[in-house]
């Protein structure tokens, strides 16, 4: 089964995962809120699929294209 990867839109510090593995999302659906520059911004799947691993859990700071989490 082919894995896909939602990956963070910009830098910044994972301030809510609101989705756990096992879980199942459409693409559009937001799956993680990151902190940046003192603003929430919701990430998003551009995917469907079922959440395989969290990759930034919450407090991670994370760069720009880096992972969120896995879906397969």
């Amino acid at each position: 089964m082919k894995k896909k990867q939602v990956l963070c839109t910009m830098a910044g510090t994972m301030w809510k995962v609101l989705v756990a593995p096992g879980d199942t999302v459409a693409a559009g659906d937001t799956v993680a809120i990151l902190e940046s520059m003192k603003m929430e911004i919701p990430i998003e799947a551009e995917i469907g699929g079922t959440v395989d691993t969290i990759d930034a859990p919450e407090g991670t700071v994370i760069d720009e294209g880096a992972p969120v989490l896995t879906l397969r």
